[in-house]
């Protein structure tokens, strides 16, 4: 059974940053490509970013290209997603999801 847990989430002020972290268990992640959606208020999920397995080739949407960075640590079974200069429209609950498996989500606010 795999399981995805999300953390990180947290309340930051616009132009601030944060880290998310996904830890799988019952994965065999280093084979795994990553990826992280998002779910704004009143909005659809959304993708977000996205890692392969080696060589950990990224690619992020259009929304975060810039101000994002995924990266993973394969021995720990951990992905991340590094996220810069946020703003109000990077308000959302962050899913990590690898295949049918989604996590529970991390609720990341912006605002004052």
């Amino acid at each position: 059974q795999v399981r995805l847990v999300e953390s990180g989430g947290d309340l930051v002020q616009p132009g601030g940053s944060l880290t998310l972290s996904c830890k799988a268990f019952g994965l065999a992640f280093s084979g795994s490509e990553m990826k992280w959606y998002r779910q704004r208020p009143r909005k659809a999920r959304e993708w977000v970013a996205s890692i392969s397995k080696r060589p950990s080739i990224r690619t992020y949407s259009d929304a975060v290209k810039g101000r994002a960075f995924i990266y993973r640590e394969d021995a720990e079974s951990t992905v991340y997603l590094r996220m810069n200069n946020l703003t109000p429209e990077d308000e959302a609950v962050y899913y990590c999801n690898v295949g049918d498996w989604w996590g529970q989500g991390t609720q990341v606010f912006v605002f004052e």
